[in-house]
């Protein structure tokens, strides 16, 4: 009597594995799909469920323009099926727009950046913002100067809270990655914390990494609470450093230069004009101020 209990449940479980994948196989995209991984059927109809999983994301993927639209329940990556010791195992893919992003990356060092400013790309920028013209033909000027080996001026960019700076430049540093062109992006308040924090261990290998990489983009400067350490110890034997040998230098703030001087100058001990003045000249002679006013991107 248990026996044949026994295969009553088990013909009846391999009756719903079958009508489930059958079920699912009424859909033309699984079908093409399962037929696509020629595999046994029999072995098949034990996942269906993963496997239906497998081809939702496949269908986000055709319409996904870019990485940072991926609905993913692992963002840039595709559930894929696997046959290991005659079964079946389900692993994360990188997806080719993700295998791009880690290409056009790979020639950057971040210190302190958003996994959003990492991902930047010119095909996900507002191409109905007519305020990002003019920075993105100084763009194009910039990788023509460069790639015959004139090194042009980076960009002093300022504008209204939200409006993409860094975004933009980290496009264009992305897009310099993949001509295989090493640069670094700094967030500066927390780069600043980050030396204070590691006077024991590297901070001397941090300070000469960023002040020597071939193409610098210092983000948020003036956000930082100014000291005359930051500026006299920090950014000006950096700025000094990288206007001697040429290096492009790329700002964003939310100060243009005449704000931004005002604010280097007040200090804990007291207001330091000359030196202020300083640092400004140097970073007008690494940088065109160019500015972007237009509503916040933010969420």
């Amino acid at each position: 009597m248990v026996d044949k209990l026994d295969k009553f449940v088990q013909n009846n479980h391999s009756y719903n594995l079958k009508k489930s994948y059958m079920d699912a196989c009424s859909d033309q995209d699984f079908m093409n799909y399962v037929s696509s991984l020629k595999i046994e059927e029999s072995l098949l109809m034990k996942y269906t469920s993963s496997l239906m999983d497998c081809v939702i994301e496949r269908k986000s993927c055709r319409t996904c323009s870019s990485l940072n639209e991926c609905s993913h329940q692992v963002k840039g990556y595709v559930l894929t099926p696997e046959m290991v010791d005659k079964r079946i195992i389900f692993t994360y893919i990188a997806c080719s727009k993700y295998q791009k992003y880690l290409s056009s990356t790979k020639n950057i060092t971040y210190f302190d950046i958003a996994s959003e400013i990492k991902r930047a790309s010119f095909e996900d920028l507002y191409k109905d913002d007519k305020a990002r013209v003019p920075i993105i033909k100084y763009f194009k000027e910039f990788i023509d100067t460069y790639k015959k080996e004139e090194k042009g001026k980076g960009i002093f960019l300022t504008g209204s809270f939200g409006s993409g700076k860094t975004y933009l430049i980290a496009a264009l540093f992305n897009e310099l990655s993949k001509k295989n062109i090493k640069s670094t992006i700094i967030y500066y308040p927390e780069f600043l914390r980050s030396l204070k924090a590691s006077f024991k261990d590297d901070y001397q290998e941090k300070f000469d990494y960023v002040k020597k990489s071939p193409i610098l983009l210092i983000d948020d400067i003036g956000a930082e609470n100014c000291s005359s350490w930051n500026r006299d110890e920090i950014l000006s034997p950096i700025l000094q450093y990288r206007m001697e040998e040429e290096l492009p230098t790329f700002f964003t703030s939310n100060f243009n230069l005449k704000e931004l001087e005002e604010h280097l100058s007040n200090t804990f001990s007291g207001t330091e004009k000359v030196k202020s003045r300083r640092v400004i000249e140097r970073i007008k002679q690494l940088s065109v101020e160019m500015q972007l006013i237009t509503k916040s991107r933010r969420n």
